[in-house]
């Protein structure tokens, strides 16, 4: 007979009594006669089964057996490991555990480079969901827990497949039942897509920014000409007349303005994005083949380039793979000003002045009408991160239609959390972050400068946390993340790391409130 939810609660609540154990009371989850929970005993988090029926085990869990009487009834309490093989058997047994895709509903990643960030992240999603006033908002923002590129996950250590079960076991902690992406984030190679593909994720960002050729807008004449007479005529699955008959004397109507290419703004486009064009389909392709019938989704992300994305040469990009079968759910263009990492959006001129913040509306609109007309697709907001003045802006103008993606912004508030609570360790990790930074930054798009970084020395432990809202020093707190992380003792020994974690597990109520007021932040232009 199925077990009632408030007496799995209940009888939940008795075991970690018994074991003088921490509940995570939203994780109770009952399936039959079976109650599956969080359980956290010290600083380690281990997940309980509690049932009458031992074949429970033969779904894939392993763990130590015990038994225990709750309510008068002899029952069998499995305490099993949070590693790889119980994550991917509760996955099977609880289906609002495994990651899906989500169309072109509204949506924010949520990278997390250390992997414990998820509850934090769900606290203020959850939000989204309601009004003001407290009533249900159906058009909250869906959340991608998962994400992190392949890049990311050398620099922290992780595998993709440790940050997709990272990620699944804070949605069972927080009791996350209203779906959740999963996002493989900068793919460059059809390698990159089988280790994330067998990891289960769901959304597959390719970025094929080598392949991008950003010069191309510079070029004239011969030149020009030269790099269109080279692009991969076989892979486009096209010709160069074909492509002019195609664009050339066309007049493409995007509903609130309209679009013409001449000969030079084709040959620019094509020659620019012609080979990331054949790269994406050749990756969708793979991509679709290796899945499946799996459901899978699929972004392009031309962000992290050297130029901006004309509304023309998105208008080309779209077009041409649209042609060539690929579907797609999100495009990141590269847009006008910068999106430096950590802070706030500027302008070309490194201003966040009401005339940038105009020219950012009017590109961005473009890109917008140009998803609308050629979709509809969602656009992608990468390097998303703090760029608050631009949030009005994208929320107005996409509506739905995008997607918002962070990533290192939770490591830095995590960083904010352990300057309140162990300042003398933040300082260390802020001292080596200011040491490092002039190395670090060399792969970054970044403004900061050493010498307008405040002296770890100079800062008392009560204002220790706001030096994470000084722009020069959150930006070497942001790109040195991977130094932090894989710095050693001279006996070989993790530096940092091991002591940053254990810190976070012991003041994570500290942790979660500092993610879930930050992202507030983030979200509120969005739902409002």
């Amino acid at each position: 007979m199925p077990l009632p939810a408030d007496s799995a609660v209940q009888l939940a609540h008795q075991l970690a009594g018994t074991l003088g154990a921490v509940l995570y009371p939203a994780s109770v989850t009952a399936q039959d006669s079976t109650v599956f929970c969080l359980l956290r005993q010290g600083d380690e988090k281990h997940l309980a089964i509690l049932s009458r029926d031992a074949r429970v085990m033969d779904a894939g869990f392993h763990g130590e057996s015990h038994p225990v009487d709750l309510s008068g009834d002899a029952w069998t309490y499995w305490r099993c490991p949070r590693d790889e093989v119980n994550a991917r058997a509760l996955r099977q047994q609880i289906a609002w555990l495994q990651p899906q895709p989500l169309a072109l509903q509204r949506a924010v990643g949520c990278g997390d480079r250390l992997g414990l960030a998820t509850p934090g992240h769900a606290r203020s999603v959850e939000k989204t969901f309601r009004t003001a006033d407290g009533r249900p908002n159906a058009a909250g923002m869906m959340p991608l827990f998962a994400q992190q590129s392949i890049r990311e996950n050398v620099r922290t250590g992780r595998s993709p497949q440790e940050v997709l079960d990272d990620a699944m076991w804070g949605v069972f902690e927080a009791g996350w039942r209203r779906g959740y992406g999963a996002d493989a984030d900068h793919l460059k190679t059809f390698q990159d897509v089988d280790v994330t593909l067998a990891a289960s994720y769901t959304f597959f960002t390719v970025d094929p920014g080598d392949h991008v050729d950003s010069q191309a807008s510079r070029l004239q004449g011969a030149a020009l000409e030269a790099r269109l007479e080279n692009l991969p005529w076989a892979e486009l699955e096209t010709n160069l007349p074909d492509l002019k008959r195609r664009f050339l004397n066309q007049r493409f109507d995007l509903g609130r303005f309209a679009l013409q290419f001449d000969e030079i703004s084709l040959a620019v486009a094509a020659a620019k994005y012609g080979r990331a064009v054949a790269h994406t389909a050749a990756m969708y392709r793979y991509l679709l083949g290796q899945a499946g019938a799996a459901a899978v989704e699929l972004e392009m992300s031309v962000d992290e380039t050297d130029t901006p994305t004309s509304h023309l040469e998105h208008l080309y990009i779209a077009t041409e793979l649209r042609r060539l079968g690929v579907q797609w759910v999100s495009l990141a263009p590269r847009f006008v000003g910068r999106f430096e990492k950590g802070v706030d959006y500027m302008g070309d001129d490194g201003t966040t002045s009401p005339a940038a913040l105009e020219r950012f509306r009017q590109d961005f609109a473009g890109h917008v009408a140009i998803a609308r007309a050629l979709g509809p697709y969602k656009i992608s907001l990468h390097s998303g991160s703090d760029k608050f003045s631009i949030y009005p802006i994208a929320a107005q103008e996409a509506g739905e239609l995008v997607h918002l993606k962070t990533a290192g912004t939770s490591y830095l508030e995590a960083l904010r959390a352990i300057a309140r609570v162990r300042p003398a360790f933040f300082r260390s990790i802020y001292a080596f972050a200011v040491e490092r930074y002039p190395t670090d930054r060399a792969t970054y798009h970044v403004s900061a400068r050493t010498e307008k970084m405040p002296p770890p020395s100079s800062l008392t432990d009560e204002i220790l946390p706001d030096v994470l809202d000084n722009f020069h020093a959150r930006q070497a707190l942001h790109v040195t993340f991977g130094s932090v992380l894989n710095a050693r003792t001279p006996e070989g020994r993790p530096r940092f790391k091991d002591e940053l974690l254990a810190i976070l597990r012991q003041h994570e109520e500290e942790h979660y409130a500092a993610l879930e007021a930050h992202f507030d932040r983030h979200l509120a232009s969005f739902c409002r």
